[in-house]
């Protein structure tokens, strides 16, 4: 269940249909229509206010529950850079977050005029994207990740240890992580992971992966344990929350000496396909499938790759045959 789920059971029914159909019919994953909701609810409640429908100084109690087929059919391009303009100048959004929200618009209006065929155009169709400044993104080095691992220590130690070899060997997602069932785990050193869009890939669990699991099966609680099948389970014994995990990140960063420089449990998956990529020799194209991406960062056309090629790329992690684990 989603963090927006009860509020989107009550929202207007137009959006709440459209939602509905991201979720079922486009297999978007919850996190995503969630966002798409949060963009819709910012969107409405702006035009309510500049329709005089409601006061600005009342914007996050604003309603969208009322929002009909003739407020959202009065939309026009105008309103939406007006809108843009409000992100910056009242909301401080950053181009990213301005970009995402251009993103929800032409989708939702793309979806009312396409698929529902509520009304005749498209007003949003040329609505821009805000241009968004690449940088680099931030990573570990080598060193500093055996530092990170060698900093994992307390009464968790076990799990929090497997939890940093995953990220730093596999490249997996934050959700992908919390989201692993002791069923995922497959006989043959392989993990079953389900990212975005609910798309299912397989990763390959090299030594540090596979030790480091074992270890922390050892003494992973059973007793009176909420979710059963959850693998990493917080110490209320329920499975761990995404929040939790980013915590424990941000922990051992900074008992390494690695804080303040806004690394992230995110910039571990960059780091796990950094030290693939740099120091494993290992093709673009491979990392795309270990890390679930259509693209990653290129213009290549997406290949299939063998099996093997996978678990090739999992045991290059030079991560690999490095074990800090206390016993």
């Amino acid at each position: 269940m989603g963090q927006y789920t009860q509020e989107i059971r009550s929202t207007a029914p137009i959006i709440r249909d459209f939602l509905n159909y991201m979720l079922v019919v486009k297999g978007k994953s919850q996190l995503t229509v969630d966002e798409y909701y949060k963009d819709l609810r910012t969107f409405y409640r702006y035009i309510k206010i500049s329709r005089g429908m409601a006061e600005q100084s009342e914007f996050d109690s604003i309603s969208i529950t009322d929002v009909d087929l003739d407020l959202i059919g009065s939309v026009t391009l105008s309103d939406a850079f007006d809108f843009m303009n409000y992100c910056i100048d009242e909301r401080d959004n950053h181009a990213a977050t301005r970009a995402r929200k251009a993103c929800s618009l032409r989708v939702f209006y793309k979806y009312l005029t396409n698929k529902v065929h509520l009304i005749e155009t498209n007003p949003l169709s040329e609505l821009d994207t805000p241009k968004i400044g690449k940088t680099l993104p931030k990573y570990l080095s080598l060193e500093e990740s055996v530092r990170l691992l060698q900093a994992v220590d307390g009464p968790n130690r076990e799990r929090d240890y497997c939890i940093l070899t995953l990220f730093l060997n596999c490249g997996m997602r934050l959700s992908e992580l919390c989201g692993i069932n002791l069923s995922d785990i497959r006989d043959d050193n392989t993990l079953r992971l389900v990212g975005k869009g609910n798309k299912e890939r397989i990763v390959y669990l090299n030594n540090a992966c596979t030790s480091a699991v074992s270890v922390y099966l050892r003494v992973r609680p059973t007793d009176g344990v909420h979710d059963k099948n959850a693998l990493f389970l917080s110490r209320m014994k329920k499975r761990i929350s995404p929040r939790m995990v980013e915590e424990i990140v941000y922990k051992y960063l900074d008992k390494a000496g690695l804080g303040g420089r806004g690394l992230s449990a995110h910039k571990l998956r960059h780091t796990a396909a950094t030290l693939m990529y740099q120091h494993g020799q290992v093709d673009v194209r491979v990392l795309k499938d270990i890390l679930g991406h259509e693209n990653l960062g290129t213009t290549e056309i997406y290949t299939h790759l063998s099996n093997q090629q996978l678990e090739n790329a999992a045991n290059a992690n030079p991560l690999n045959n490095i074990d800090t684990q206390k016993k």
